[in-house]
């Protein structure tokens, strides 16, 4: 089984598509090669493919990005299932988690949440919704500085809060009460029950 996010950017056409863009494909690049780990397309759309253990902090590391953008938001529909055909372009290849992920996007947009999870386990769906529900509620209202360290935290687990203090030039203070307003510890355990549930698929 793998996991597929396909996403696109709320407000793209209100921003400078240079700059999220570039800070998106850096990110994603990080993860496996374009086209056929990821891509962005249409403009503002993108899909990527990783393993299950790793698609709810894959999920946060974008969530995290596109908010630190000035009224920037993404949509992400995360496909768990089957790949029964690998392209050399990931939009081209196929399977259950390419179809699940592309359908709830389209689900999506319809029903005004920002992300949602498609397995073949209707109970476990069912489960994971309800979090990401309430998790989003958190999510959704990040400020671009909470967006930021959420995701150094992300990308750089080892670093400490000294060395985000550093890199942030702010008090290690400051950086203490930044990771309490976003629930950083809670993320961490929300990632592990993530996890846990899928390897129940």
């Amino acid at each position: 089984m793998i996991a597929v996010i396909t996403g696109d950017i709320i407000n793209s056409q209100h921003a400078d598509t240079e700059v999220w863009i570039t800070k998106l494909k850096d990110l994603l690049e990080n993860w496996g090669n374009a086209p056929q780990v990821w891509e962005i397309y249409r403009g503002d759309e993108f899909q990527f493919k990783c393993n299950i253990d790793d698609v709810f902090w894959h999920f946060l590391a974008i969530k995290s990005l596109i908010k630190s953008q000035e009224n920037l938001d993404v949509r992400i529909a995360i496909g768990i299932g089957e790949e029964s055909f690998s392209s050399e372009k990931i939009t081209e290849s196929n399977g259950s988690a390419y179809v699940n992920s592309g359908r709830l996007l389209n689900d999506l947009k319809s029903d005004g949440d920002t992300v949602s999870i498609k397995t073949s386990n209707d109970a476990i769906d069912r489960d994971l919704n309800i979090l990401l529900k309430w998790a989003s509620k958190d999510f959704d209202n990040w400020t671009m500085a909470t967006a930021e360290i959420i995701h150094e935290m992300i990308m750089n687990q080892d670093y400490t809060q000294e060395d985000l203090a550093k890199k942030f030039t702010i008090s290690q203070s400051s950086i203490s009460q930044r990771l309490k307003r976003a629930n950083y510890e809670l993320i961490v355990e929300t990632n592990h029950y993530f996890k846990k549930k899928i390897s129940e698929l």
